[in-house]
């Protein structure tokens, strides 16, 4: 007993087929074979859209979904990053609701498997119910070189509970602003943090801090009343200064990167292509333009061959979760980047990236990827189109 599926076009995961092309599945989606309509036989499904693998997201703060809405649009880095450490604690019954409506969110969004940060429990229950694959990222923090040692005891005893009862976890940094040259040694150094990402270069003024000892994180320190008299500027960019901090990470998601260089993108491929690493560059417009009204070059990221893929950030910084709605953003500002491109940073690059490509990301024989159709909008616009799973 099969399920056959078929519609006006079948992206694979690395290419669009004809459209005469049925996708043959085991009633509980694992991949038969991809054939002609000819030879496909009878009980073919027809729908009108494209048929894709399921989304997969490599960046979202499920935890924080409580926070929709709360903090206003185009603050600037600073005062968002100040907004979310004030405005996070709540009664843990609000926030384990908003979890659940998150990941409900997602899942009728065609999104199949994310990699998520946590810096609390708090979305563990709701990962028990394995209706998404999860890689947890456990984020830590801490930029005084004398708090180190705390901040990483409290990130790896969540790390421990993650891990009696969840298998994909990670401790990793948070961002080169407020993790210590300490803690990215204890990082590097944990055995189970192998598979790593960091929100990276989201501001200039983050490089402005590493190269000059200046800028708006200056004010963000003394809002937070964090002394920094420790720091010296390594007269480098924030990405040159910290990435050879990780040297024993098997993959990374360098996650934004809205002022990253082309210079800096050289750095960071050959630093990784020397050791046989994975590195990889995550997107969240939707993110970026909710808090800075701004975007990094995606097209000198392509231009360089980097690994590009996708995520939502949160609902703090999003107004949904929805990897439809990522590509939708770049396709208005990027025109000339192809949907076959988008659609593939959006499945089997993001498999890759969180290590899951054996089973979800691309439809080919023995995977269970997820069935998503991407109904067409009105017109057969693309800026009114949905996803959602039918299998």
């Amino acid at each position: 007993m099969y399920r056959k599926f078929k519609a006006d076009q079948v992206f694979t995961g690395y290419e669009f087929l004809p459209g005469d092309t049925v996708l043959i599945t085991t009633p509980d989606g694992v991949i038969i074979d991809l054939v002609s309509k000819a030879a496909a036989g009878d009980g073919i499904e027809s729908f009108e859209g494209i048929l894709t693998p399921g989304f997969v997201n490599c960046h979202c703060h499920l935890e924080l979904s409580h926070l929709k809405g709360v903090i206003h649009k185009r603050t600037g880095l600073i005062d968002f990053v100040f907004k979310i450490v004030t405005e996070r604690d709540v009664e843990e019954e609000k926030i384990v609701a908003a979890i659940e409506a998150g990941e409900q969110q997602m899942l009728e969004n065609g999104i199949v498997a994310v990699g998520d940060i946590c810096n609390s429990g708090f979305t563990m229950a709701q990962k028990l119910g394995e209706r998404i694959w999860y890689r947890n990222f456990i984020e830590t923090s801490g930029f005084p070189p004398a708090i180190a040692s705390q901040r990483f005891q409290r990130s790896k005893d969540i790390y421990d509970a993650y891990a009696t009862v969840l298998p994909h976890n990670s401790i990793v940094p948070h961002a080169p602003y407020s993790v210590s040259p300490e803690l990215f040694n204890l990082i590097n150094n944990h055995p189970g943090s192998k598979q790593l990402t960091i929100h990276n270069q989201e501001i200039s003024a983050e490089n402005e801090l590493f190269e000059k000892r200046q800028g708006d994180f200056l004010r963000m320190y003394e809002k937070m009343n964090i002394d920094i008299s420790f720091f010296k500027a390594s007269k480098r960019s924030s990405l040159q200064s910290f990435l050879p901090s990780l040297a024993n990470a098997t993959s990374l998601i360098l996650v934004h990167n809205i002022s990253t260089s082309g210079a800096d993108i050289e750095f960071a491929n050959a630093k990784f292509s020397s050791r046989g690493a994975k590195l990889f560059y995550c997107l969240c417009p939707n993110a970026n333009l909710y808090i800075a009204d701004t975007l990094p070059d995606v097209n000198q990221l392509i231009h360089r061959g980097c690994e590009i893929v996708l995520g939502t950030d949160s609902l703090a910084s999003n107004d949904q979760l929805s990897i439809l709605e990522e590509i939708k953003t770049l396709n208005g500002h990027f025109p000339e980047i192809g949907f076959d491109t988008l659609l593939g940073w959006a499945t089997i690059n993001g498999a890759k990236a969180l290590g899951c490509e054996d089973i979800f990301g691309s439809f080919e024989k023995g995977k269970k990827p997820g069935v998503v159709l991407i109904e067409p909008g009105k017109g057969g616009n693309l800026h009114n189109a949905k996803a959602g799973r039918i299998l």
